[in-house]
């Protein structure tokens, strides 16, 4: 299930948002997510290699002109920039380590990361190659700065708990680490970034890494606020866009 090469104005958005979304419907009625086991599984190891799809696509080397066509069906959510929404109900892409797109695409194919609305779109992905084509598409898309950012009045405290607690994973620049499959933060939106913090703190995102669940866990609502508006502020210049 493919749709390949739609408009990228305004009205093509429009359209794309209504195609994909039907699709989606149609898709999730004939085959629901499957369930496979997280973190609240006894024994659960984060990112364990177990030989499946992740693996393969992580040894491929991904096809640029073809993940940009793989990703048109992305655009309608994510937009054609791969900016994503402020509102924070599609994450902004731009930029991401393809390590960290193709572990998150296979959790939620796998279903060790709840996502029924993604759940459809990713398994649109014919194979692994295709998987690996649309990471490494992702990970060339310039990452904006106009991104969704929070009320901007503890960002003493964020600064302070990120030096703490963050940076030794996402780095100063909230660039992450492409080999250890730790995201990307900077450009993110401030409203995506407290809705996962959230469902990691809470258990929710099934597919969390058990170190950050220890330190979120303890922060109190106002501590986690804050933290985000500083992560939301944070810019990668060389993945930047270029004025």
């Amino acid at each position: 299930m493919k749709i390949r090469h739609l408009p990228t104005t305004h009205f093509g958005l429009a359209v794309a948002a209504c195609l994909t979304t039907a699709l989606a419907g149609a898709a999730f009625a004939q085959a629901p997510p499957p369930k496979a086991a997280g973190i609240e599984s006894e024994g659960y190891v984060w990112n364990k290699m177990e030989g499946g799809e992740k693996e393969l696509a992580l040894t491929l080397k991904g096809d640029v002109v073809n993940g940009e066509e793989a990703y048109e069906i992305c655009g309608g959510c994510h937009l054609p920039s791969g900016s994503g929404r402020p509102d924070g109900t599609f994450p902004q892409l731009a930029g991401q380590h393809k390590s960290v797109v193709i572990k998150q695409i296979a959790d939620i194919r796998a279903g060790r990361r709840d996502n029924p609305i993604m759940y459809p779109f990713a398994k649109t992905l014919t194979d692994q190659q295709e998987l690996a084509d649309v990471a490494a598409y992702i990970q060339t898309l310039p990452i904006p700065s106009d991104n969704g950012k929070g009320e901007g009045g503890a960002l003493e405290l964020g600064a302070k708990l990120y030096a703490r607690d963050c940076v030794v994973c996402h780095l100063d620049h909230g660039q992450g680490d492409a080999e250890k499959f730790f995201p990307v933060l900077a450009g993110q939106h401030y409203k995506y970034l407290l809705r996962q913090i959230n469902d990691i703190a809470e258990g929710r995102r099934r597919n969390a890494n058990p170190d950050m669940v220890k330190v979120v866990k303890t922060y109190s609502p106002a501590e986690l606020d804050a933290v985000v508006d500083y992560m939301s502020r944070l810019e990668w210049p060389e993945r930047a866009v270029k004025n």
